[in-house]
């Protein structure tokens, strides 16, 4: 009955969700804590449910929250930049493309061991296909600082993966 079906959910959207948090939130316990918490709140909500257009997209939606909430508790800050140095992290550089080319396994790496708040604009905006505007509305942060630091994640990323010698 009831319980299959949400078992059913459950087992079909866990593993995307648990990435998507896991993204954000880089300790697997809490990853695991929040994704429980989600499903706990979607699955006490069975009206919902059958009003919903996409499943997934609301409860990765809340999810998401959920890990952003999780890491303003910890005073994780998501500092406003306003419009400093913005130009100079806009700069191309032609190298920037050949590095993103090495091993998936050391970029996964690399954006784990960004810090918090980097490490969540990056994510929401590469993984989540959110736009910067959209993050920015989330974060609660100017769409000035949500580029800056997304620019910054990429550069911390190419020097952490410039130091594995991917080119010279």
């Amino acid at each position: 009955g009831k319980d299959s079906g949400y078992t059913g959910l459950y087992n079909r959207y866990s593993g995307r969700i648990y990435n998507s948090i896991s993204r954000i939130v880089s300790h697997t316990a809490e990853a695991e804590d929040i994704l429980q918490e989600t499903f706990f709140t979607v699955f006490s909500e069975p009206d919902k449910l059958r009003s919903l257009v996409s499943f997934e997209a609301w409860v990765r939606r809340m999810a998401i929250n959920r890990s952003i909430n999780h890491l303003r508790k910890r005073k994780i800050a998501f500092t406003d930049m306003g419009e400093m140095e913005i130009a100079a992290e806009e700069e191309y550089d032609a190298d920037e493309n050949e590095i993103f080319e090495c091993k998936v396994e050391d970029v996964k790496r690399s954006i784990e061991g960004l810090p918090d708040g980097y490490r969540t604009i990056l994510s929401l905006y590469l993984f989540e296909k959110m736009n910067q505007e959209e993050i920015a509305i989330m974060l609660g942060i100017s769409h000035a600082t949500v580029r800056t630091q997304y620019h910054r994640a990429k550069k911390k990323i190419l020097l952490s993966l410039k130091d594995k010698s991917y080119y010279e």
